[in-house]
């Protein structure tokens, strides 16, 4: 397994060793004692799954402290971008953003800290989207951020008149309107 950096300390790409012949292939997605040396002690509680079209994007999503959660993400079937904005008050990287391609066939997996929205768009047909989080889900801390918003600057790598959005996710606010919101 590689750790890959990204431009925010504690995001990183992980890359398996994927031994492959005739019959196929075969790697380890996760190891939970590689991990803890690797990148940091994080303890998985509930895995997901979603299913999506190409143009779908899901996000920015996250889970409000004191239910936080630190993801593991990555793609068995076909491609996204994948995006993690920091939106750790006083971080020094608070506001900016990593975004990482994901696909069946690169196998890598994206991990995200407590503290970062998360979303993705559908690069592909279809997708199969699979992450690890470290904390159960709880809709009453549930929040977002606009995909658009202009001050994160996300390049989506689609047109915007092909992203299909959930109506809640069209109703989410600003990064700005976040932090006054004091949410």
């Amino acid at each position: 397994m590689t750790i890959i950096p990204t431009t925010i300390p504690s995001v990183v790409i992980i890359e398996p060793k994927v031994f492959g012949d005739e019959r196929g292939y075969f790697f380890e997605s996760f190891s939970e004692k590689i991990f803890r040396e690797k990148v940091c002690y994080t303890h998985f509680v509930q895995d997901n799954e979603s299913k999506s079209s190409y143009g779908v994007l899901r996000g920015l999503h996250f889970q409000k402290p004191p239910f936080a959660q630190a993801k593991l993400v990555r793609v068995i079937k076909g491609a996204v971008l994948d995006v993690a904005v920091d939106i750790r008050k006083g971080s020094p990287t608070f506001g900016q953003h990593v975004a990482v391609e994901l696909t069946a066939e690169n196998k890598r997996q994206l991990f995200l800290p407590r503290g970062f929205a998360h979303g993705f768009v559908v690069l592909s047909p279809e997708t199969l989207f699979q992450y690890k989080c470290d904390e159960y889900y709880h809709p009453e801390s549930e929040g977002g951020i606009r995909w658009d918003d202009p001050s994160l600057k996300i390049d989506w790598k689609i047109a915007e008149k092909d992203i299909l959005l959930s109506e809640k996710d069209k109703k989410n606010p600003f990064l700005q309107e976040f932090l006054q919101s004091g949410k």
